[in-house]
């Protein structure tokens, strides 16, 4: 038997390395495809089931607020408007029980900086049904102020704290040579814990 193999024309090729390279890069790359597949398959049906429940609770929302709008106009049909002002003066004479001036102290103690007093606090609910309160402080610098305002807003007892009012006063003799109007919702001790 006569082989003629003239290698310059045809030259040798490893066929069998060539589809074990490509065969193992091709099985990757399909096995990444599927992958990425089933990842977007999954993802799609996430969606699909948080769009549902997205969908349910706005028509709870939707529920609550036909129900409270009906309950309002009830609330304002001039026989029960008495009741409802009434109702409404209770809710905010507990809500003013419910502020504890000592606890208050004691809170306002722990992150007051140095040279920085306590000049008043005026508590009034907002509208939100949360009990609002503006405490005017004095001080030698607007540094202790911005300093009282974080710590304020670090701890569990005061939420949404902000400078409101600054007011320069110089030539006081006891060093107060700034006030400072600062508002925060009080977070009492009983909510402080459930809250985030």
């Amino acid at each position: 038997m006569h082989l003629n193999i003239n290698l310059a024309t045809n030259p040798y090729q490893d066929a069998r390395r060539f589809w074990i390279q490509w065969g193992t890069t091709l099985a990757l790359v399909g096995i990444a495809t599927l992958a990425l597949l089933a990842i977007t398959i999954t993802g799609w049906f996430n969606a699909k089931r948080d769009r549902q429940t997205i969908s349910q609770l706005k028509n709870q929302i939707s529920e609550r607020d036909a129900e409270r709008a009906k309950a309002e106009a009830y609330l304002n049909l001039p026989a029960n408007r008495s009741t409802r002002d009434r109702s409404q003066f209770l809710n905010e004479l507990i809500q003013r029980k419910a502020f504890s001036w000592t606890k208050v102290f004691e809170e306002l103690e722990g992150v007051m900086p140095p040279r920085l007093h306590v000049v008043s606090i005026h508590p009034e609910p907002s509208s939100d049904n949360e009990l609002a309160i503006k405490i005017v402080v004095a001080g030698e610098s607007r540094d202790r102020a911005i300093a009282l305002a974080r710590k304020m807003e670090d701890s569990k007892h005061f939420q949404h704290t902000e400078i409101t009012q600054e007011q320069n006063q110089q030539g006081q003799t006891n060093g107060d040579n700034s006030t400072f109007d600062i508002n925060a919702i009080y977070v009492p001790r009983s909510q402080a814990g459930s809250t985030p």
